[in-house]
């Protein structure tokens, strides 16, 4: 009796300071995430105003004569394209420990259920065994220690079983079940193709894109010759690589290179190819994919050809 409540008294003791030290470890986890979430509304609230500020660079010039200014102009936008990339970093990084800390709570929450659930179980435990061993102190536990032969037991004989089985055949039991495979259902509209488009990109923009994944390759599944297709080929490789997913990427811009070589979204799919292809570890590749585009389409947008220039010094790649 002594040594029972003994024992109990020593896990109340050690299931008392595991608890604390989850708590006050779950509340650091709790402040840590707290000042990572402050951070990344910073960075989004920063990336806003930059996205404002360029697009309406873009407003100002599409409206206006060129100037003498026009070479300090592009020294500014790429200086925003730069800021612009490296807060995408910062975003991606933080968001990487933002879900690395989310996990590491739902395992402690876990962790602490689980010991509560292990605690009074065995309380339970203590209580009735020591309600057995004072009503019981000199009872025999039933059973023998001796060994049988189960098939000795008066419950079951062996005299009476057949030499040999018969097996039914598939023809004769006529019993096979044939599962048909469930149609996965449409994710788009019922709608033209200009709608199905708008449509699939919007997941991009709401940071759903996993279920973007999904509606990008159907409308490029129902929507080979159109258009849009080039342009949603792009952005199924952009799905894949904000999830870091870089092998997958790799393929989806390679697909709409060479499916859609007069896209407007081409010259985008041939410098994220090269940027993946890097990522990859593939530099030689990936270098001559980012130097080259200038040369395969000298008629890209300002901005694609100046992310290609500053990849290349970034990665460090011969011209």
């Amino acid at each position: 009796m002594i040594v029972i409540k003994k024992s109990i008294i020593i896990l109340i003791s050690t299931i008392f300071i595991f608890s604390t030290q989850i708590n006050i470890k779950a509340e650091e986890e709790e402040i840590y995430l707290k000042s990572i979430s402050d951070q990344i509304q910073v960075i989004t609230k920063d990336l806003k105003t930059l996205e404002k500020a360029v697009y309406q660079k873009s407003d100002i010039a599409n409206t206006t004569t060129k100037i003498s200014s026009d070479s300090l102009n592009e020294d500014i936008l790429t200086k925003h394209l730069l800021k612009l990339n490296e807060i995408e970093d910062q975003f991606r990084e933080l968001t990487n420990k933002f879900e690395e800390v989310n996990f590491k709570l739902d395992k402690l929450s876990t962790r602490v259920t689980k010991i509560q659930s292990d605690t009074q179980l065995r309380f339970s435990d203590l209580e009735v065994g020591n309600t057995s061993i004072q009503n019981n102190k000199e009872s025999i536990l039933p059973g023998t220690s001796k060994p049988q032969d189960f098939g000795a037991s008066p419950a079951y004989q062996t005299s009476s079983l057949p030499k040999k089985q018969s097996i039914n055949s598939i023809e004769s039991a006529k019993t096979v079940i044939s599962e048909q495979p469930e149609t996965q259902k449409s994710l788009l509209p019922n709608k033209g193709p200009n709608e199905q488009y708008e449509f699939a990109v919007s997941f991009m923009k709401i940071g759903d894109y996993e279920t973007a994944e999904a509606a990008l390759k159907e409308f490029i599944d129902k929507n080979k010759d159109h258009d849009l297709a080039g342009s949603a080929q792009y952005w199924y490789g952009e799905t894949f690589r904000i999830r870091q997913l870089y092998s997958d990427a790799a393929t989806a811009y390679l697909d709409g290179y060479q499916n859609y070589p007069k896209s407007k979204k081409a010259p985008d799919n041939l410098l994220k190819l090269g940027i993946t292809m890097v990522q990859l570890g593939e530099k030689d590749q990936g270098c001559k994919m980012i130097t080259g585009l200038k040369k395969e389409y000298p008629k890209a947008s300002k901005s694609v050809l100046q992310k290609a220039q500053y990849e290349q010094k970034k990665f460090k790649c011969k011209s």
